[in-house]
């Protein structure tokens, strides 16, 4: 009796938690259906004739198209980059002797405690007197120093939690270190790690500070166009705001179904 109290306890509390992180999303997806004066009325109103107005406005607006361009080349190029890079570093980092290994990853870390300012502040200098403003290149570069550096962290870890009676198993069947990190740890670890890219890409996506700061239309992101909704006319436009909400949050979705998907394949062998 008193194990299925305390399971329905946790169930509750399990659902109440989902309820709570869930209910933004929806509040926003149930504006984004609703005309203005639906929103702004002091009683909030569940039921309304819903139009997709807010969501043509979005999408018919060339700026928007462009930014979702940009997003999707430079947020998936650091992310890619910073897989590739920050992943065997890690591995490296947790299986070998590495001088002041405490001491890079206490760095590591650090990059996560600067805030954005700081970080941008130096960056539109270094990017002007290289005439790389506002550029695809630079923000790559900018976005790359915090996938490769939170992927390092949270992979490191991730490695060494693995058991070294796997490794050394295929030490003494033959494999050299390249072909234990590829064949062995890769794929052991590899739902694991796969945690570390989605949370590093949830970043650089809804990166708002540095990309307002280092661009100022031609490689402009998607949070720094749909934040510019707030400008549009006397009347904010509440709908419209939520309607590039929802498209903003849409691609992070897809990019973890679509990894999900490819990592289970490959841990599969298909």
């Amino acid at each position: 009796m008193g194990r299925l109290i305390s399971r329905s306890t946790v169930l509750l509390f399990g659902a109440a938690l989902v309820l709570v992180a869930a209910f933004p999303l929806f509040w926003a997806v149930l504006n984004s259906l609703k005309h203005l004066l639906d929103i702004v009325t002091p009683t909030p109103r569940f039921i309304f004739t819903p139009t997709l107005s807010n969501y043509r406005q979005v999408i018919s607006s060339p700026e928007v198209l462009i930014a979702l361009q940009n997003s999707a080349l430079i947020v998936g190029t650091a992310v890619v980059l910073g897989t590739a890079l920050g992943v065997p570093a890690a591995y490296v980092i947790a299986r070998f002797h590495v001088p002041a290994k405490r001491d890079i990853q206490f760095f590591l870390l650090s990059l996560r405690f600067l805030p954005p300012v700081a970080v941008a502040i130096p960056l539109i200098a270094i990017w002007i007197d290289l005439g790389l403003y506002d550029t695809r290149l630079s923000m790559i570069v900018t976005y790359l120093l915090t996938t490769l550096s939170t992927i390092t962290w949270l992979s490191i870890p991730v490695f060494q939690r693995m058991p070294r009676e796997i490794e050394e198993a295929a030490t003494l069947d033959g494999y050299g270190p390249y072909a234990v990190f590829w064949r062995i740890a890769l794929p052991t670890c590899g739902s694991t790690l796969m945690g570390g890219i989605v949370f590093s890409f949830v970043l650089v996506w809804n990166e708002l500070m540095i990309a307002l700061a280092l661009t100022s239309s031609r490689s402009a992101t998607l949070p720094v166009v749909a934040s510019a909704f707030t400008s549009l006319g006397q009347e904010v436009p509440w709908g419209v705001i939520n309607a590039s909400t929802v498209l903003l949050a849409i691609p992070p979705i897809i990019f973890v179904g679509v990894l999900s998907r490819l990592l289970n394949s490959m841990l599969k062998g298909k």
